[in-house]
C-alpha cells in the first residue's frame, strides 16, 4: 500500500455526446419540471435526494455514497456564453477555452507545459481511449495515447527478448537520425523518441498493480482500472484523460442513459475505492463534463441538444456539495428553450490550476475567470 505522500493527478471523464443535465442533478421539487418533460423524466420517487428541490438520478447511486461522504462537488449551470449546439464546435471550445476564435492548444496542454517547462517527462499525459483529444495537444508537450494498457508497448507481439532489442533499436536510430535535420524532422523525431520511451515506461504499470476491486467489464470501467495502475505505479503521469459515450440522446434516452450513467457512475466509484485502498484519495481529483446540456422540454422519446450542463469535482480533498444555483426552468428565464448557464467552465479550469495543479491559471484557463470553492487546498506541484 502507497503510504507517502504524492503530487496531485487529475483524472478527466469527458462524458461525449452531450449529457442531459436536468436528468442527472433532477429539480424534483420544481413542478414546472414534470410540466416539460411529459415523458423524459425521472419520477419523484425515484429521484436520490439532495434537498427538497434536487436530487440524483438513481443511475447515480455510488455517486450519491461519494457526495454523502462530502467527496463530490455538484456544479450547476456549467456553459459559456453564447452557447453553441454543435457538437464539434462546442467540445473544442471546452478543451481550448476559446470561445470566439479557434484555439491554437488544449487546456491541459498547457498546464502540462508549466508542470514540465522543459517536456522532460514523456508520460506526464496519458489518454486512454482512441486519438488525441485536443485539450491535451500543445507542441512539444508529450503526451500518450492508449487504447489497451495490457498490451500497450512497441512491438508487444516480439516475445524474443534479443529480437525485441534489436527493432527497438533500429526505431531508435530512426528517429534518432531525424533529431539532426530541419525543425520539422526534428518535432518527428522528438515525438518518435517520446513514444519509444513513453511506452517502455508504461508497459510496466499493470505489473506493479494490486487491488481488490474488482472493475466491470465495459469501456469505462476499464479505463478507470488503466488510470488506476499508472497511477498507484507512480511513473510520473500527472493528467489522465478518458471519453465514454454517446450521450447524444435524441431517442430512447431513459434506458441509454440510465445505463450510460449506471456505468460512469459504478466506474468512478470503484476508481475512487481503489484510490482508497492505497492511501491516494486526497492526492486524485476527478472531473466530468460534457460539452452541452440538452433541451428543457423533451420530444417524446428523448432530448435534443441545449446548454447549461452540469460537472462533477470528485476527490478526497473536495469540498462537497452544491456550486452555482441551479438555472430556472421559467420560459422567461430560458434561453430559447435552453437552460441558461451561470458557471462558465473555464473558471472550474481556473480554480483546478492553481489549487490542485499549482500553475498559472489564467494561463491554462486562456483568460481570467472566477474561481471557485470545491477547492481549498493549493498545491505545490
Amino acid at each position: 500500500m502507497v503510504t507517502e505522500k504524492r503530487q496531485k493527478s487529475l483524472v478527466i471523464v469527458q462524458l461525449a455526446g452531450g449529457n442531459d443535465a436536468l436528468n442527472t442533478i433532477i429539480p424534483y421539487g420544481d413542478g414546472l419540471y414534470y410540466d416539460w418533460r411529459k415523458d423524459v423524466r425521472i419520477e419523484q420517487d425515484k429521484v436520490l435526494p439532495i434537498n427538497d428541490y434536487l436530487g440524483f438520478n438513481p443511475a447515480l447511486g455510488s455517486i450519491k455514497s461519494l457526495y454523502d461522504q462530502n467527496q463530490v462537488a455538484i456544479i450547476n449551470g456549467v456553459g459559456y456564453p453564447d452557447p453553441n449546439r454543435s457538437h464539434f464546435r462546442s467540445i473544442d471550445i471546452w478543451h481550448t477555452g476559446e470561445s470566439k476564435g479557434i484555439g491554437e492548444s488544449g487546456w491541459l496542454g498547457r498546464a502540462m507545459r508549466e508542470l514540465d517547462p522543459k517536456a522532460e517527462n514523456p508520460i506526464i499525459g496519458v489518454n486512454f481511449g482512441k486519438g488525441l483529444p485536443r485539450a491535451l495537444s500543445l507542441r512539444g508537450v508529450p503526451v500518450a495515447s492508449v487504447s489497451d494498457l495490457e498490451n500497450y508497448g512497441l512491438l508487444p507481439d516480439i516475445k524474443v527478448e534479443q529480437s525485441r532489442d534489436l527493432a527497438l533499436s533500429a526505431f531508435s536510430q530512426i528517429y534518432g537520425s531525424a533529431m539532426a535535420h530541419d525543425a520539422v524532422s526534428q518535432f518527428i523525431g522528438q515525438t518518435g523518441m517520446d513514444a519509444l520511451k513513453g511506452a517502455d515506461i508504461l508497459r510496466t504499470a499493470p505489473e506493479q498493480y494490486s487491488s481488490s476491486i474488482e472493475y466491470a467489464d465495459n469501456p469505462i470501467s476499464q479505463s478507470m482500472k488503466n488510470i488506476a495502475q499508472v497511477l498507484t505505479a507512480d511513473i510520473g503521469t500527472r493528467v489522465f484523460y478518458t471519453t465514454y459515450g454517446s450521450f447524444d440522446t435524441h431517442a430512447a434516452e431513459l434506458d441509454t442513459h440510465t445505463r450510460l450513467w449506471t456505468d460512469t457512475s459504478n466506474a468512478i466509484s470503484d476508481f475512487m475505492a481503489d484510490m482508497k485502498e492505497h492511501n491516494l484519495q486526497d492526492d486524485v481529483l476527478v472531473l466530468v463534463w460534457s460539452e452541452f446540456g440538452r433541451r428543457i422540454k423533451d420530444n417524446s422519446a428523448g432530448t435534443d441538444h441545449g446548454s447549461g450542463g452540469v460537472a462533477f469535482a470528485i476527490g478526497g480533498d473536495v469540498q462537497g456539495g452544491l456550486y452555482g444555483d441551479y438555472p430556472s426552468l421559467k420560459e422567461s428565464d430560458q434561453l430559447e428553450g435552453d437552460l441558461h448557464f451561470n458557471n462558465d467552465f473555464r473558471g472550474i479550469y481556473a480554480t483546478i490550476a492553481e489549487r490542485w495543479l499549482g500553475v498559472d491559471p489564467d494561463t491554462v484557463s486562456n483568460g481570467r475567470f472566477e474561481q471557485q470553492d470545491f477547492l481549498e487546498h493549493i498545491s505545490n506541484n
